[in-house]
């Protein structure tokens, strides 16, 4: 069936995803266009509403996002974040200024009108805000609706035009009833229908599959992961026997993980699998190297080599491949490069980054536009065992941007072995599941210590351990003091190269989940 849709034009906001992700919440299809995509383009999705996101620019810099003024008189429902309050404003004849006290963090928000945004939610609220612009005088026909301490015009309507604009985030965890507030923009004021599904996502995406590939054959590589796995039963399911799996040992895999995960697709998922070691490949390219950006464009750049190699081996045996299938999602591509808008680049992951220009193989990326909820909820359907649909997410370039400094043989088997005593009490503490990452992580520090009667002058190691629902923002997680000893203990005394143990209590924001 079609879908009503919700369009976020991306100002440069890192949360333009998580937007997007939050809209699909409530069951509302939603697509990410550039803030310069032109009016036909916006036009052609059919949008029923439209949400302009933040951005780190000011409306009146040289070289600022704008918007067509056009686009306020579609007709269409609009939602400015932040940013888009202050484009609102200013293409429509308000005024935007810095602000005296700029906010960052949460605020108290005292809404004034309880009709549709903010229907059904209290008289005050904590609102995350983020700016240091703000609006100072609304265009004709708007009406404030919500205000801060700092903020008399955090949030406002032109009930005429039906256009909104708030000056806080409500896409972020931080902010109290924020999805509430985004499920009334779409289905109060943009009246979408609750139809976005992965039951939909399913047969789009077979559907998809078949059509890109059509009588062709896709090689598919496989980590264990849940993004991959899940991947490779979509495209298996949509082409059958057109699909062939390969599994690289990357050589910054953790302890026992590449017999598991061989064991894992033979016995459970019964895909054949095609296993590489190229262990020694890579950790030959990787030794010494030290900056996270060059050891992922490394592991990019080898990983699709190494796949070229056994694309060759396989074809000799099984026919000509002309596709390369990944487990690319939305964040990776968000945090990776700006392909949609102008956000900043945080980093690159391995799936999006670093592939070679003489690329032999065309792309099939079906989960590219899905956040890892949404995988593991299509993985339900696609009847993937629990405990590996809830495995907690591993990087692409795995060991090497946990070990942080130069990698060798040594320092990745220390950490192996201090992974894999995170792993195992986290596990016997039941805590594993309700989880998204628990890790260890090796660093290039070293502390004095003593162990016995001698003194010591080994490396530290760091516990890192976070809740999330998507990967776009973090808490750490509150760890039992005596499971922190346990692990430390445990570390300390069975992993020789270590002798002191630290907590990592960083969220994202401000932090990243990985430490490169």
């Amino acid at each position: 069936m079609n879908h009503d849709t919700v369009i976020v034009l991306d100002f440069g906001a890192q949360y333009s995803q998580l937007i997007a992700r939050r809209v699909r919440e409530c069951k509302v299809y939603c697509e990410i266009l550039p803030f310069n995509a032109s009016l036909d383009k916006i036009l052609e999705k059919q949008p029923k509403g439209i949400i302009l996101s933040g951005g780190p620019a000011s409306v009146y810099a040289k070289g600022a996002p704008h918007v067509s003024k056009e686009l306020f008189e579609l007709g269409i429902p609009v939602l400015g974040i932040c940013y888009g309050i202050q484009m609102i404003s200013y293409g429509m004849g308000g005024k935007v200024q810095k602000a005296a006290k700029r906010e960052f963090g949460l605020s108290p928000l005292k809404i004034k009108d309880h009709r549709s945004l903010f229907a059904g939610l209290p008289s005050t609220l904590q609102a995350w805000m983020s700016h240091g612009d703000h609006v100072t005088k609304l265009p004709a026909g708007f009406k404030v609706l919500a205000s801060t301490a700092n903020c008399h015009l955090a949030a406002a309507v032109n009930e005429q035009k039906r256009i909104y604009g708030i000056q806080f985030h409500p896409e972020v965890v931080h902010t109290e009833k924020g999805t509430k507030i985004i499920e009334n923009f779409v289905r109060k004021v943009c009246l979408c229908r609750p139809t976005w599904n992965m039951d939909a996502y399913e047969k789009t995406a077979v559907h998809q599959i078949r059509e890109q590939v059509g009588n062709g054959r896709v090689i598919c590589g496989v980590s264990g992961g849940v993004d991959s796995t899940v991947t490779a039963a979509l495209i298996h399911r949509a082409i059958g026997n057109q699909l062939s799996c390969v599994f690289v040992n990357n050589g910054v895999l953790r302890l026992n993980e590449a017999e598991q995960v061989v064991a894992m697709f033979k016995k459970n998922l019964k895909i054949p699998l095609h296993y590489v070691n190229a262990e020694k490949q890579f950790l030959d390219l990787l030794h010494n190297v030290s900056e996270p950006e060059k050891k992922r464009k490394i592991i990019g750049r080898t990983f699709i080599r190494v796949f070229e190699k056994a694309a060759k081996d396989q074809q000799r045996k099984k026919g000509k491949f002309d596709f390369l299938a990944q487990g690319t999602l939305y964040p990776d591509v968000i945090e990776s490069v700006s392909v949609k808008g102008p956000s900043a680049v945080i980093k690159s992951h391995h799936n999006v980054g670093g592939l070679p220009k003489d690329l032999k193989f065309k792309l099939v990326e079906p989960l590219r536009e899905l956040f890892k909820d949404e995988v593991r909820e299509l993985g339900e359907r696609l009847h993937i065992p629990y405990d590996l649909l809830w495995r907690q997410p591993f990087p692409g370039p795995g060991l090497a941007v946990r070990l942080i400094g130069p990698i060798t043989r040594l320092e990745l088997d220390i950490l192996r072995r201090a992974d894999a005593v995170v792993q195992e009490e986290i596990k016997k503490a039941g805590l594993y599941h309700s989880i998204w990452q628990s890790f260890a992580v090796l660093t290039p520090l070293k502390s004095v210590g003593v162990m016995g009667d001698e003194r010591t002058y080994e490396n530290v190691c760091v516990i890192r351990a976070v809740h999330s629902t998507d990967g776009m923002t973090a808490d750490w997680v509150k760890l039992p003091y005596d499971l922190l000893g346990r692990m430390s203990n445990r570390i300390i005394n069975e992993v020789r190269g270590i002798n002191r143990v630290v907590f990592d209590i960083t969220s994202k924001p401000p932090g990243t989940i990985e430490w490169e």
